[in-house]
Order: C-alpha cells, then structure tokens, then sequence
C-alpha cells in the first residue's frame, strides 16, 4: 500500500543510479516542503529519538491522515518530506497498514542511512502511526 506520489518517488529514484544523487534529491525534497509555522515547533510535536530536531504536526482532513514537519537538518527534512509522500492522504486504517520499511528499502534508505538517521526515522514511522492509531 502506498500513495501514487510514492509511486512517482519511487520511479524518481530509480533514474538515479548511484546514492549521492538519490541523497540531494531527498534534500531537495525537504527544501520544497512549505516551512511548519513557528508555533507548531512545541514540545507537543517534537519527535523523541531523532538526533536533530523533529517536528510533525498531523490532523486528520475528511477521514485522512495529513501531516507537516520540519527538521533543523537537510536529510531530515527530506525524510519528512518522503514520510509525506508515503502516508499524507491515506485513511488511519490504510497507514497502519503500510509496511514503511519495506516502501522505504524500495528507495533504498534502508541501507544508506547512518544508524541514527534510522533511529530517528523510525521514530518518525511511529508518531505517524501513533496518530493513526487514535483514529481507528
């Protein structure tokens, strides 16, 4: 399961043959995101676990998961912006049911990022579905 947006990120990276090409274009990912306004960067939707400093505010549209973030690094950023275009959209009982890590090998993040990045990653996983969770 996953959003036709991912399915276009996917075959974005399938272009890119070698890492770093798919690492900028993840950052520049992040550089499109609209900036989250100041006032949602509160201890309420700050991400526990990442080594820099998360922040995504979710609500539900019409029955549908929608969420922004923002990320005092580059690669985070573009993390939350590939987070977006796999869950944004989706109902809470589709996110739960997608399997993130399996969507995001398809990138091939698995094995590119460092082992805090993965951390914090995962952390990023579980607040999205956390918040989904609430909705079922």
């Amino acid at each position: 399961m996953s959003t036709a947006q991912f399915e276009e990120l996917v075959e974005d990276f399938e272009f890119l043959e070698d890492w770093e090409d798919r690492y900028r274009h993840v950052i520049d990912q992040g550089k499109a995101m609209e900036a989250l306004p100041e006032a949602l960067c509160v201890p309420a939707t700050k991400v526990d676990g990442c080594a820099s400093q998360v922040w995504l505010h979710a609500e539900m549209k019409d029955g549908r998961l929608h969420f922004d973030g923002a990320s005092d690094a580059m690669i985070v950023s573009g993390l939350i912006a590939v987070l977006r275009t796999l869950y944004n959209g989706l109902t809470p009982a589709e996110v739960m049911a997608v399997d993130a890590r399996a969507q995001l090998g398809r990138l091939g993040l698995n094995e590119h990022l460092s082992a805090q990045r993965s951390n914090g990653l995962r952390a990023m996983i579980e607040r999205v579905r956390e918040t989904a969770a609430r909705e079922v």
